[in-house]
């Protein structure tokens, strides 16, 4: 039997999970789903030192939900487990229920996939101190290649959360406003493109006042037919930025299949997402209190003066949320308060809220200042008109030649130590002077005028290859430069969508 740590997906395990998937691999067989939650049974036991535990189960809205569902109840309960069944949950809300005393769970499975392709699914496990890291996730397919597994007798009750879930961010944003119905003529679109995202209109908008009609694809659907519901997706954010100027929305939300990332659009359609969502939320917080915000290894050199120039602390550190994430949490308990964990990707983590990457909590910070900004005539972009864009921007991904897809890490890797030791000897190019991933490159105005960062994918064999300019036609220059600096790795990493980026340009 093929070893089941394939699959390994940074802190989750994902997988193909219809029998009908393209290229006919099927992992996420019921037999992998059941060893796979048996061993984390015995991981947990191990963990609380006790075998009877309770652990409660969600879903989003994919089409092998309820299978998986049926497999993890089964093999919880045939552990020894009393399982709490969900149903539909986003993704921090299966967080958030273990913080309920009342409840009483010690741990909770979510099986998503976010935002991958219909056919695939996953399961996310979160204890009451956070989502298990990447380690913890190596050992508990390691006894479950060893068939590690506990037995007794538990049961499954069902539990709905969601709607007490909603109630909490209902009553954060009155305790912040003041206001019973802070959001009392503003039409708020909410785009959960048929993911688990919907209920954020009518449990948390509508109580709160906010004309919903403008809203999208609410209803689960795990075909997503009308587009990937995926915040970083161009079509995804066309449509709800379509949608808001449709209907003459104030403001419009949309949210990845499982609810844990978001981005947002204001009155004039104009998308609220990457580096504007950072700048935004950074503005707001740092109006509160000056600190330091941690983001991923792709944001842009104008985000760091706009969070310097609200006397805050940019800290650029590793893609992968739970980097960022991670990254925040050392800060702040070495003494350096950073309130916010972010990837450009929506990934959002607040201090004040665990950490946890909730797309529902971050929109609803957003709308308190929504609400107090329209008291005053003030339109919520207005936080972030002086923020520096590029003029032009870019990312090319590239592949791995036959020679170089048998050990691509190694390959990558290297190739990128090489690029850092050559780069200070050429000319227009400076290495960036903090860096964490990759390396970051900087080109001077006549070598492009901007910036580049090649990395290793964190799950896959590509170098992204991401970069800005300030300057029309900068990017082409820079993407030239790059080529002929990735020139001497030919042989194992495949130039070819550089050189169309390039022809295309």
């Amino acid at each position: 039997m093929e070893s089941l740590s394939r699959l390994k997906s940074g802190s989750d395990v994902r997988g193909t999970a219809l029998a009908e998937a393209p290229g006919g691999r099927f992992d996420l067989t019921d037999e992998a789903v059941s060893a796979v939650v048996r061993a984390f049974y015995v991981w947990l036991s191990q963990k609380c030192g006790r075998k009877e535990l309770t652990v409660a189960v969600g879903h989003d809205s994919r089409l092998s939900a309820k299978r998986i569902s049926d497999c993890t109840l089964k093999a919880l309960t045939e552990s020894g487990a009393d399982a709490l069944f969900c149903g539909l949950s986003s993704t921090p809300s299966m967080f958030m229920i273990l913080q309920e005393a009342d409840i009483g769970a010690d741990a909770s499975v979510m099986i998503t996939a976010s935002h991958l392709p219909y056919n695939m699914n996953g399961l996310k496990f979160f204890t009451k101190e956070g989502g298990l890291e990447g380690k913890d996730i190596a050992e508990i397919l390691a006894l479950a290649d060893k068939g590690a597994s506990l037995s007794g007798g538990g049961r499954v009750q069902n539990v709905s959360y969601l709607g007490k879930y909603s109630e909490h961010l209902v009553r954060f944003v009155r305790e912040k406003t003041g206001a019973d119905k802070p959001l009392a003529g503003k039409k708020i679109a909410v785009d959960a493109g048929n993911g688990a995202g919907g209920f954020y209109a009518e449990k948390v908008l509508a109580p709160l006042g906010a004309d919903v009609s403008a809203s999208q694809f609410l209803e689960p659907d795990g075909r997503f037919p009308n587009h990937i519901p995926n915040p970083e997706n161009a079509a995804a954010m066309k449509s709800v930025s379509d949608r808001v100027k449709e209907t003459g929305a104030d403001f419009g939300i949309i949210f990845d299949t499982d609810g844990d990332r978001a981005a947002c659009v204001d009155r004039s359609g104009e998308e609220i997402n990457r580096n504007r969502l950072i700048a935004l939320v950074s503005a707001i917080l740092l109006a509160e209190k000056k600190g330091t915000i941690v983001t991923d290894s792709v944001t842009s050199d104008g985000l760091t003066k706009f969070i310097e120039s609200r006397g805050g602390r940019h800290c650029r550190f590793k893609r992968g949320y739970k980097n960022v994430i991670d990254k925040a949490k050392e800060l702040n308990a070495a003494g350096e308060y950073a309130p916010l964990a972010i990837e450009t990707s929506g990934h959002a983590a607040l201090a004040e809220n665990y950490f946890l990457d909730d797309g529902a909590y971050l929109v609803t910070r957003i709308l308190v200042t929504l609400a107090k900004l329209s008291a005053e005539g003030r339109d919520i972009s207005d936080l972030i008109a002086d923020l520096p864009e590029p003029a032009e921007s870019a990312e090319v991904r590239l592949g791995f030649t036959e020679a170089g897809k048998a050990d691509f890490k190694a390959k990558g890797n290297a190739a990128i130590e090489d690029i850092a030791k050559r780069v200070p000897a050429l000319s227009g190019m400076t290495l960036a002077p903090e860096n964490y991933e990759g390396v970051r490159i900087n080109f001077d105005q006549s070598h492009g005028n901007g910036w580049a960062l090649v990395r290793m994918s964190l799950h896959e064999p590509i170098v992204p290859v991401n970069f800005e300019s300030d300057s029309a036609g900068g990017c082409l220059a820079i993407a030239i430069e790059l080529q002929e600096l990735l020139s001497p790795y030919a042989a194992d990493i495949d130039l070819a969508n550089l050189k169309k980026y390039i022809e295309k340009s």
